[in-house]
């Protein structure tokens, strides 16, 4: 399950260039027999992932790759509440026997030091107390980039969706690996 907001819905982008449906070929290349489905929300928060994540892990879902907080962020939404939701987030899927993926993401250059740092700290502290692997930056090696972005500068282009598809692989394989669940 991709759960997350624009980057994940794939604003801009046709279904098939989308980071969950990129992921999807990516998997069954390499032998993994799983249905990767896009639950973003374009505007989506992390509030407002809590109120759907319920729904979102009804069925057979065995991994969860949260990205979530951008939204927040561009908001200016404290940081401890952004993790508040985040935590309910993972311990909901947790408690359904779901692994968690957690996509951290980056403030944007505009919002002063202190508080780009509390983000970065944020995703870091919430990984490792919670027991999740983290991706440091879900944007590694997009987000900056004009050719891999649309033109606002904020959602990856298809150029850029496959560098997003191949960052998030490679913070997931091993922990398909982990769980025996080649097929």
């Amino acid at each position: 399950m991709a759960f997350g907001d624009s980057l994940t819905a794939g604003l801009g982008l046709s279904a098939q260039e989308t980071y969950p449906a990129l992921l999807q070929q990516r998997l069954k290349q390499d032998g993994y027999d799983y249905e990767v489905v896009n639950s973003g929300v374009s505007g989506d928060t992390s509030a407002g992932g809590v109120r759907r994540v319920d729904w979102a892990l009804d069925g057979d879902v065995r991994f969860l790759v949260l990205e979530l907080g951008a939204n927040d962020f561009l908001r200016g939404q404290p940081v401890a509440e952004t993790k508040k939701n985040l935590a309910e987030i993972i311990d909901r899927s947790k408690s359904k026997n779901v692994e968690v993926l957690l996509a951290g993401m980056l403030a944007p250059t505009n919002a002063g030091r202190e508080y780009s740092e509390q983000i970065r700290k944020m995703f870091t502290d919430l990984a490792r107390e919670k027991g999740v692997t983290l991706i440091p930056f879900f944007l590694d090696g997009v987000a900056g980039v004009e050719s891999l972005n649309q033109r606002d500068g904020i959602h990856p282009n298809a150029a850029g969706s496959k560098i997003v598809t191949e960052t998030v692989y490679r913070y997931l394989k091993p922990m398909l690996k982990d769980s025996g669940s080649r097929r």
